[in-house]
This record gives structure tokens, sequence and C-alpha cells, in this order.
């Protein structure tokens, strides 16, 4: 058992200054595991003030050994009832129901938005808010997985770990409400359980819109990674995930008999022109330094091998590091995009759409990640997370205030998965290590200066 320390904070805080430094060099923790009342920012030195909340009296480690030891097993059957009964994106009213219920449960006073797909519950007294994000949603995967609490839906299936983002942050709320009950939670915090994260347009801007965001000083959230193994955290300062869009095409044309292409419009050579050179081309437009990732994921034209079809439809996503780049990409891929298709004879429409921004985790908040860790777990379990070329709107929230994401380790030893294929499954241990850093990050936050 570790006590949360500024010394802690300070030495995990500096070495994410660099990426290129290592993630493990918290100072060896103090003997007495008390949450401090105040943790200070990198280089300040606050004094004591009138609104500063007291120490918590509580042995934070062993109350949370004693909770664990008492609802590991509510975890654990909140985890498996969520993967038993997934709701894709803009349908999660069930779940919504499910954790409002949870959480009721607990004597805590949760709020749903006005369509029951998300809900956010405010826990403690102030005016400054720290908040937990967790989203909800599953994937039009199939799950076929042999366990009992396999998929219920057809064709649905929690293929990314929201099952267990929501469950944790189910089991967080219920240990904040505890220490509100008991008169020892210095501050304010709320849990945002969001909507449709898998699906553009995303529900974290929903989720502002309906006041997620009100009062709030920082947001911090977990996203599963199997990459890293049950028991480690990954932390990142800076950019840890790539601003992601979607873009359609379709190709119209006179069709036509394949031993006469002449007298065609041959929309299938013009899309397979497209799909091979506009990746490359836009390559050669862009700063090196800047990774740009266009990838087609559907493509759909014709029926049979001897007529060329009228007409052709292909998807892409295309995923890219940095703001800036983010912002000039869609003329950039739109202008080559018609370039190539008239070089091929055909003109083209395009659907644009815009995804989500890149996800930037604060300075602070990511030192306050690593520190936490140290804290609930150990020195040895923070890690250093690696850039991701994936999307994830919790952007969204960071573009408004400062927080960070972590990778929550879930992976099992010498099993091999990845999210987004019906086979993923995690090492359930990982969903009490989740509760142990987001209760000590959420806290480390409300008694911090640094927001």
């Amino acid at each position: 058992m570790y006590t949360l320390t500024a010394e802690n904070v300070v030495e995990m805080g500096t070495a994410t200054k660099s990426n290129e430094a290592q993630l493990s060099g918290a100072k060896s923790p103090e003997p007495r595991l008390l949450v401090p009342a105040a943790l200070p920012a990198l280089g300040a030195s606050p004094g004591p003030t009138a609104s500063e909340p007291p120490a918590m009296p509580t042995s934070l480690p062993e109350f949370l050994d004693d909770w664990l030891d008492a609802h590991y097993d509510d975890l654990v059957a909140d985890r498996r009832h969520i993967h038993a009964n997934p709701r894709l994106s803009r349908h999660e009213q069930d779940t919504a129901d499910y954790v409002a219920a949870r959480l009721a449960t607990g004597g805590l006073k949760p709020q749903l938005i006005p369509d029951g797909t998300g809900l956010t519950c405010d826990i403690g007294d102030g005016d400054r808010v720290i908040a937990v994000r967790a989203d909800m949603d599953a994937l039009p995967i199939h799950d076929p997985k042999d366990v009992p609490y396999r998929s219920t839906v057809d064709g649905v299936c929690h293929a990314c770990g929201h099952d267990a983002h929501t469950a944790i942050l189910i089991g967080v709320g219920r240990v904040l409400g505890e220490l509100s009950a008991r008169g020892e939670l210095p501050g304010r915090f709320r849990l945002v359980f969001q909507p449709s994260e898998e699906q553009f347009p995303s529900g974290a801007p929903t989720m502002i819109k309906h006041g997620a965001l009100t009062d709030v000083a920082a947001i911090f959230a977990l996203h599963c990674d199997p990459q890293f193994t049950a028991g480690q955290i990954g932390v990142r300062n800076g950019p840890l995930t790539a601003a992601c869009d979607v873009m359609e095409i379709r190709m119209r044309g006179r069709g036509g008999h394949t031993s006469r292409p002449h007298l065609t419009t041959d929309i299938i050579n013009a899309m397979g022109r497209v799909i091979v050179d506009m990746p490359a081309l836009v390559g050669r437009r862009i700063d090196p330094r800047q990774a740009v990732a266009i990838v087609f994921g559907a493509v759909q034209a014709g029926e049979a091998a001897n007529a060329i079809p009228e007409e052709a439809l292909a998807r892409a996503t295309i995923r890219m590091q940095g703001r800036e780049t983010w912002q000039m990409i869609p003329d950039l891929v739109q202008e080559i995009t018609r370039s190539v298709a008239r070089s091929a004879g055909v003109e083209c429409e395009i659907d644009y759409r815009r995804g989500v921004p890149p996800v930037v985790n604060d300075r602070l908040a990511s030192a306050m990640f690593a520190g936490a860790t140290a804290a609930a777990l150990g020195e040895q379990a923070v890690a250093e997370a690696p850039m991701s070329m994936g999307g994830e709107d919790f952007a969204y929230y960071l573009e408004q205030v400062p927080g960070a994401m972590a990778r929550l380790g879930v992976g099992r030893p010498g099993v091999a998965c990845d999210i987004h294929q019906g086979n993923f499954d995690i090492d359930e241990t990982a969903l009490a290590h989740g509760v142990r850093v987001m209760v000590h990050t959420a806290l480390a936050a409300a008694a911090s200066p640094a927001f």
C-alpha cells in the first residue's frame, strides 16, 4: 500500500515532461497512508488557504482494501451484466438506466440527459469540480466467446472495453459516495457516463451541451488496453490519440461489357486509382513529421465479373497527429481525390465528415495520473503509453478543461487479443486496479491547487 504524496506527483510529473523519459522513477512512499490536503503544482509553493479542504482522516489504501474486499464481486457482476447486454451508440438507454439504479443503491443521485442515453452524478460539495468519464456504447461486432457473459444481442458486442470503463466508474462513484457519507470527501466530484463514443457524431459534445463540464476544473478517464497486463497503467504527457475523420467517395458513370471498356466510364479502374494513389500523394504534400494514415475500410461496386458497373462507393478513415494537420487535411484530401478521379476520366462526389480531434493530455494532469498510480498500485505499475493512431472523443473535453486519459492494463499473460475484435476480453482483476487508480487520481486532483 502506498501514500500519495507531493513528492510522488512532482517526481512523476518531471518524468512526463519528456516522452523520452521512463515514468517509473517515483520516490519511495512514506509509511503513513493518507491523502494529503493539497498537492503543489510543479515549481509552486502554495500555502494554506481558507478554502483548502481538510486532510482526509481515513487511511485511503486501507479503506479501498476493505471496500474492494466487500464489493469486488459487484464490480465483476456490473461489468458482466453490461457485457451481456450491449447497446449500440445512441441506444444506450438500458445501460444508462442500469447505471443510474446501481448508483442509487449507494445513496447517490444520478441525472439522466434528456434522451436517456447518458447521465451525470455529482458527489460532495464545492464550487470546483473534478470529473471522471466513462463511455458506455458497444460495437456492431459478433461475440464468439464461450463465456457466461457472452453478448445476448446478436451482432453487438463490447469489443472495446466500455463495459469495464462503466463498471469501474460505478465503483468509483460508490467509493466517493461512502467517503461523502462519512464526511471525509474533500471537494465535489462528477461522474460522466457518456453515450456514443464509437459513432459520429459522438457523445462527448452531447454531454458537454447538457452541462457535463459546468464548474469542472479537470477531467480524467481510463481506456482498456490489452497491450498492458492487468496491474499496469500507461501514462503519457501530450498527444495520446490521433484526430480521426471519415470520407465517403461516390462515383457514377456509364456501365457496360468488360470486353468493351472504351465504351464505358470505367469507375472500377478510377476508384482503384483513388484508393492506391490518393494516400501516397497526400503524403507528399504534408510535412513528413506529421503522420497521416488514410485507410479504406469499405469498397462497394458491381456484382458480375463481366460487367462494368454504373456506380461505385468507397469509405475511408483519415487519421493524423496534431491539430494543425487536422485543420488543413480535409481540403487537401478532397482536392487530390478529385484530381486522381479526373485523371481516370471520372467525376466524384465526396462526403467528408469531421470526426474527433486528437487527445492531448495536460502535463500536470498526466503527472497526477502517474503519481496517483504509483500511490495506488506501486511505482512498478506506471508505464509509458505509446502514441496511438486511434480516435477518441475524450478529446472534446480536453479542448475545454485540463485533464488526461490513461491506458488501463487488461491483458492476460500468454493471451493475444486486441480491441475491436469479437474475442476481446479482459483480466477482470483490472476492474479493482481501475477503481484504485481513479479514486487516488480524483482525490489528488481535488486536493491540488494545480487545477
